[in-house]
């Protein structure tokens, strides 16, 4: 029984008292002893019904399937607590819109929804355990009156190009939360946050590293709440922990065949020699099939031309190229296509063991995922530079559907993106692919991240945790 049931059972005892008078005495004392036995408990935890758990589910099947699990476990653990059944959400399933993501756009709707009832909005991803009994206790220090944004710290340690040279003075004065561990809002800062959406505007129209702007949209130029570190939201199991995170690369059963993965190599003339020997050096003999696509034929790598000239910003009219040579009678029939840059470093068999995990019979676009005006409902892609893959039912959707390149330098990976999302065909993120150098502090996932899926040379980018 709640300390709220039983507060509200020995009220109604006392009027009975005063009404009838004081022959049992020793019931009174008996409500009181229950009162004295229920308050420990209560002053050092809160309600699990003033907690709305938010898992940043996906719409492709597998990732569904862990946020559905994900769910079970928390409903289960909070049964064996013996306390009110919380709300506890997939992100994926909470409007019709694939951009809510980004977090941002799904604020008003938690806010009309929740706002009245509950106290705190608790995020987490779908590989986040948590310990409710733990949580709990983290939140009652934290007073649900006001305005707070709790998680694990990261910061850069140096100014970087993807959070466009934020703090470059003391990059490691701004913290944003390692969404890995859980991040929470208590309900008055998303009341605010959400006045802000409806009647304000972004800075940018791009989501790139949701994490960082998230915090940024949040601290407002210091009118907002920084992030307070809280140590017991963790990634690595240790005491005291009220999170745990397993891994961003999933078992699923072995890996799947190098003759499953279709890899297309983007270069040109220019980078023949400097670029294309690192990839022969690295990890070109982990592929089964690889061809390199250029503007001209170079017998020596060797190379084919597309038709396509060679394009100094985007490379629209050469990827549509190769989604249709993918499709071609004559190639082979592999389940899966990867394009990927000429200066792209990948492991190609850590990307065959994620692969096992998802349907090729489904349409997937996989990789790091960006967006474009989302909260003005604009649409999702997946980045260019961090490596594209799609299994065969998406390019066949895609090439199918008449999209095509408004030019042949449009940016190849918005146009995929708009048209994917024209398809109702999801943009499914992986943290496996970067667009940037990561270096294996980031999480404290040690040679996990170090050896990535991908990662690109283009940009870099040191972050720590605390």
């Amino acid at each position: 029984m709640s300390l709220r049931e039983v507060t509200a059972g020995c009220k109604l005892f006392t009027a009975l008292l005063l009404i009838l008078g004081p022959p049992a005495e020793d019931r009174h004392t008996g409500c009181a002893h229950a009162l004295e036995q229920q308050e420990p408990a209560a002053r050092g935890a809160a309600e699990l019904e003033e907690v709305v758990f938010v898992i940043q589910s996906q719409r492709n099947s597998y990732h569904a399937r862990r946020g559905v699990q994900r769910r079970a476990e928390i409903l289960q653990q909070a049964a064996e607590l013996g306390q009110v059944v919380p709300v506890v959400l997939l992100l994926h399933e909470l409007s019709a819109f694939a951009g809510d993501w980004s977090i941002l756009p799904a604020l008003p709707h938690l806010s009309a929804t929740f706002g009245q009832s509950a106290s705190w909005f608790f995020f987490i991803e779908e590989e986040t355990r948590v310990s409710l009994a733990a949580l709990l206790q983290v939140l009652h220090r934290y007073q649900v009156h006001e305005e707070w944004f709790l998680g694990k710290r990261l910061h850069d340690s140096e100014a970087s190009i993807i959070h466009h040279y934020a703090f470059s003075e003391d990059p490691s004065s701004f913290g944003y939360p390692d969404p890995a561990a859980g991040w929470a809002l208590s309900t008055p800062l998303l009341h605010r946050l959400t006045e802000r959406i409806q009647h304000g505007s972004l800075k940018s129209d791009f989501t790139i590293d949701l994490k960082h702007e998230i915090a940024l949209f949040i601290w407002d130029e210091g009118k907002g709440p920084k992030l307070t570190a809280v140590p017991e939201f963790c990634t690595e199991p240790r005491a005291n922990c009220a999170t745990t995170f397993t891994t961003y690369l999933p078992n699923c059963g072995g890996s799947v065949s190098k003759d499953d993965v279709f890899v297309a190599v983007k270069t040109c003339q220019k980078f023949h020699r400097e670029r294309v020997p690192v990839v022969k050096a690295t990890w070109e003999s982990d592929a089964g099939f690889l061809e390199y696509y250029s503007d001209v034929i170079d017998a020596s790598i060797p190379t084919i031309s597309l038709g396509v000239p060679n394009t100094e910003r985007g490379h629209c009219g050469k990827t549509f190229a190769i989604l249709r040579r993918f499709l071609r009678d004559t190639g082979p029939k592999a389940d899966w296509l990867l394009i990927v840059d000429d200066d792209t470093l990948i492991s190609l068999p850590r990307l065959r063991r994620l692969l096992r995990c998802y349907d090729p019979k489904e349409a997937v676009s996989l990789g790091e995922r960006y967006g474009y005006s989302l909260i003005n409902h604009g649409y999702s892609y997946t980045t260019g530079g961090g490596g594209m893959v799609l299994s065969r039912p998406a390019v066949s959707r895609i090439v199918s559907s008449g999209c095509r390149c408004y030019t042949d330098d449009a940016p190849d990976d918005m146009v995929l993106g708009r048209c994917f999302t024209s398809l109702n065909v999801p943009i499914t993120h992986s943290p496996l692919f970067h667009q940037v150098q990561w270096m294996a502090e980031h999480y404290g996932q040690g040679a996990f991240l170090q050896s990535s899926s991908s990662w690109t040379n283009k940009l870099h980018i040191q972050m720590t945790s605390e």
